[in-house]
């Protein structure tokens, strides 16, 4: 994912699925290269690089 559609997202009202490693995630928050995401299938929280997000249905 590019970091001009992560902020598109976290600026966005609209529910977007965002995964990360086959994993779906909420953004929290985002720099330069890394955002801080959370798993909607537990309470964990992790760093990641933004190009590793993706959106399922650009794969589909």
């Amino acid at each position: 994912m590019k970091l001009n559609r992560v902020k598109s997202i976290l600026n966005n009202k609209e529910k977007v699925d965002v995964f990360y490693d086959e994993r779906p995630v909420w953004i929290q928050g985002v720099n330069e290269h890394i955002a801080k995401v959370g798993f909607i299938d537990n309470f964990e929280e992790k760093d990641v690089f933004i190009e590793d997000l993706y959106e399922r249905n650009l794969y589909n």
